[in-house]
């Protein structure tokens, strides 16, 4: 078991003005950690970095093949999309396919995640429910209540049976009973799963070993992620170009507040991590600096991944006065 300092500072001047510290865990597909960051054993939210599990039962029981998706669908119900034309596209017509639209959506509107969507959406009158970066799995979750026949009202409520079907797919994969996970509401209106980072790193192991050995469901989510990296993030954004730079062995997943979850896909491996504070600032520097260690990203990064490991702090005349960069 190898210990690691995955810790982010912000310096300014010659010295450091804050440090972020990082939790995060290494699993492989039998239970095992394999590397460690801070403590592996905190919990916090898993937001969006759930969402191949919120999926992979309804792609498990057939549900995807009934409603005739393929894997571009797939790849935004997985996603936390930059609200760009093409993502609200398929959002749009993933809903037309099961007879409903935005308005069936329990999630909010929000301008969209990336600069290129925020910019296209505030031309045509602002963002709607389609732009938020969760509306390809809120397109899911309304698709598989259409075939299970069940109300596509309320489908946010932990207690309808869609939500209870997946509490226990994301038990089963980061291997808890069922007295071990709490949930709390998401920002966008479904239940989040409050997990260990160790245990979400063992979903993310479970979900990769599974690929690896057999598994149609778990091959198919993670494929799709890889083959269409573009749907899961959007224009410059990080998981976007992780998936790119590695060729698609490496399936990354972001979520809010700090937390970030990822599939070595080669190696059968799951990893998280968790900035302790929660600082957008210091997730991205982190998780490159654990993808480096893992020999998983080369040194130095490709250029479209340089700037996210050290980026420079600017005074109000934009002048670089620090940097923020991993410790070690």
């Amino acid at each position: 078991m190898t210990a690691l300092d995955l810790d982010i500072v912000v310096t300014r001047g010659r010295h450091v003005e804050s440090r972020h510290a990082v939790h995060a865990a290494v699993m492989d597909g039998t239970g095992r950690l394999l590397a460690f960051a801070g403590t592996p054993e905190v919990a916090a939210h898993w937001r969006s970095c759930a969402k191949p599990f919120q999926v992979h039962p309804f792609v498990a029981d057939g549900t995807w093949e009934t409603l005739g998706w393929g894997d571009e669908a797939l790849a935004l119900a997985c996603a936390s999309h930059g609200g760009e034309p093409e993502h609200v596209a398929l959002a749009r017509t993933m809903l037309a396919s099961v007879g409903l639209d935005e308005r069936a959506l329990a999630c909010g509107p929000h301008v969209p995640l990336a600069d290129r969507g925020a910019r296209i959406a505030a031309h045509e009158g602002g963002p709607t429910r389609l732009h938020n970066n969760c509306s390809g799995k809120h397109a899911a979750m309304l698709a598989a209540c259409t075939v299970r026949g069940w109300p596509t009202t309320g489908y946010d409520a932990p207690e309808h049976p869609l939500q209870r079907v997946i509490a226990d797919t994301v038990r089963r994969a980061a291997r808890l009973e069922q007295r071990q996970l709490d949930v709390a509401v998401d920002g966008c209106g479904v239940p989040t799963f409050v997990l260990s980072v160790r245990a979400m790193a063992t979903a993310w192991a479970t979900l990769a070993h599974d690929a690896a050995h057999g598994d149609a469901a778990a091959r198919r989510i993670l494929g799709a992620m890889a083959a269409h990296p573009f749907l899961v993030g959007g224009t410059g954004r990080f998981d976007t170009l992780v998936m790119e730079a590695s060729g698609g062995d490496v399936v990354c997943k972001v979520g809010a507040e700090g937390v970030h979850c990822l599939a070595l896909r080669s190696r059968g491996l799951g990893l998280a991590l968790k900035v302790a504070d929660g600082a957008a600032r210091a997730q991205h520097p982190a998780v490159l600096r654990l993808l480096q260690r893992l020999d998983a990203l080369p040194e130095p990064l490709p250029p479209s991944l340089a700037p996210f490991l050290v980026a420079p702090v600017r005074d109000t005349r934009d002048a670089v006065v620090g940097e923020i960069r991993p410790a070690a």
